[in-house]
């Protein structure tokens, strides 16, 4: 039986002036290392009012059980339901471009109707450039630059970045399949991976986020506000450095690290950047790494927060 798209989502009222806007879309549950992508998601929502131009039919598209939704008890009763949503938003920057959001939890069910719905609902408003985000672990010091891979449905969009060339199976994911029916479809995406260094992917590391923001002012035009992102960044570039000095031997792993990655952007060139594990390498001091720092991501968790308040409205319009 046919399935119609269209029945997946619930559009908001009209807004009349979005053609040819960029479509930024964050989904949670796939790989994210540093919370990268969720990060500059929740910094876009809190810098930026919103309104919702579409809403998804969550409850066809999630596993409740795998992903159970927050609840508050309170002296014998059930209080609240924090309810999932995905939504598409309306977000204007700093010049008042507009531009998409499309946020909320990957879907358990129906991938492909699912990427049918976005594509065509986002046909129906005129959206231009989808751009997607996200944070992957990588064998490198949090000292370096960090490195960024992308990935589009046309090579002219993917500009300077760095690129892997290898032909890989890897596990699928939503997001992945919306780019891919976007290219079969001759529409234009692009994706972003920042590469964090492997013994932070389990914190929240605003430097990756950053380093995304700047990718997606690149490729969409933008003007994006970076000041809460770059002072999060700093504070938790400051922890980790204090790590690093009240231990000899995590920094001597650490400048072993930099020795690695300094000799492989040596041979492979300055422009090369690193790759997400050098080839054929077992990176013998990532358990030792992640090791020592499991109690530093315990006692900083606080100081590494994401940036600015968040609430399930936000300041929504």
């Amino acid at each position: 039986m046919q399935r119609n798209p269209e029945e997946l989502y619930e559009l908001g009222p009209a807004a009349a002036d979005i053609a040819d806007a960029p479509m930024l879309h964050y989904l949670d549950g796939f790989i994210d290392a540093g919370g990268a992508g969720r990060l500059l998601a929740d910094h876009l929502l809190s810098s930026f009012s919103h309104e919702t131009v579409a809403r998804f039919d969550i409850d066809r598209l999630i596993d409740y059980r795998s992903r159970r939704p927050l609840m508050i008890y309170n002296n014998s009763s059930w209080e609240s339901y924090e309810a999932p949503e995905l939504v598409l938003h309306l977000l204007r920057d700093q010049k008042g471009q507009p531009f998409l959001l499309l946020n909320g939890p990957e879907p358990d069910h129906e991938w492909n109707l699912f990427s049918d719905a976005v594509l065509d609902l986002t046909a129906r408003l005129g959206a231009g450039l989808a751009v997607s985000f996200l944070g992957i672990p990588a064998g490198m010091p949090h000292t370096r630059p960090l490195g960024m891979i992308a990935h589009a449905t046309r090579a002219e969009l993917m500009s300077a970045h760095q690129r892997m060339g290898n032909r890989i199976q890897v596990p699928g994911s939503a997001r992945g399949l919306l780019e891919l029916r976007l290219g079969e479809a001759g529409r234009d995406a692009v994706g972003f991976a920042v590469q964090v260094p492997h013994y932070l992917s389990q914190a929240v590391y605003p430097p990756a986020a950053l380093t995304l923001l700047s990718s997606v002012v690149t490729a969409t035009g933008l003007e994006l506000p970076d000041t809460e992102l770059r002072e999060a960044s700093a504070r938790t570039t400051e922890a980790i450095n204090r790590q690093v000095a009240d231990s000899a031997e995590v920094a001597d792993l650490v400048r072993a690290l930099e020795q690695q990655y300094d000799t492989m952007v040596e041979t492979e060139g300055r422009n090369a950047g690193p790759a997400l594990l050098a080839e054929g390498e077992a990176m013998p001091t990532a358990d030792e790494l992640a090791d020592q720092f499991e109690r530093f991501l315990a006692e900083n968790q606080g100081r590494m927060d994401p940036p600015g308040p968040r609430t399930n409205e936000g300041p929504d319009a």
